[in-house]
């Protein structure tokens, strides 16, 4: 696997059409804006043995900022894709560079969800343990647990479990 830029992924595009670009974030952040000619293939549904490319062929795999297209791409290539480039920066960066974009309607980014939320609960359970109950302080110490989890193991639970509620999906 390699790891190239928005340029040089873009570019190489425009000299084979044979080149896929597939993004691996949710329908909707994929419906909110995505490079132009990507094909959504969300990280979360992602079933290996029914990707309906060819092994051998050059396949970009992007997401918002690199980091699910990182783990895509690893898959990918544990799956015995031999051609897997990840594209560094993601939609985030291929949008500043003013490459071509395809824009819909606008929504909250699966990373913002997550934020909200994991703050959310935290203060909940810190309410509920000074005002309620002293067991509330439980659910910040495990939203607390869960995010240096997912710092450490790069794997968000809350993120997957947010990604297949129905306002990300199309």
């Amino acid at each position: 696997m390699q790891n190239i830029s928005v340029s040089q992924s873009f570019d190489k595009r425009k000299q084979s059409q044979d080149i896929l670009l597939i993004d691996v974030r949710t329908p909707a952040e994929y419906g909110s804006i995505h490079a132009n000619g990507a094909v959504n293939h969300p990280m979360e549904s992602l079933e290996l043995e029914k990707i309906p490319f060819f092994k051998e062929q050059e396949i970009h795999v992007i997401c918002q900022s690199g980091g699910r297209s990182m783990k895509v791409s690893k898959k990918l290539e544990a799956a015995g894709f031999t051609n897997i480039v990840n594209v560094e920066g993601g939609t985030s960066a291929w949008h500043a560079a003013g490459l071509p974009v395809d824009e819909g309607k606008k929504v909250m980014s699966l990373e913002r969800q997550v934020r909200i939320a994991a703050g959310s609960l935290v203060v909940i359970g810190a309410a509920v343990g000074q005002f309620v109950h002293p067991g509330g302080f439980a659910l910040s110490a495990f939203i607390g647990a869960g995010l240096v989890f997912a710092g450490v193991t790069d794997t968000c639970g809350m993120g997957i479990m947010m990604a297949k509620m129905p306002w990300n999906r199309k």
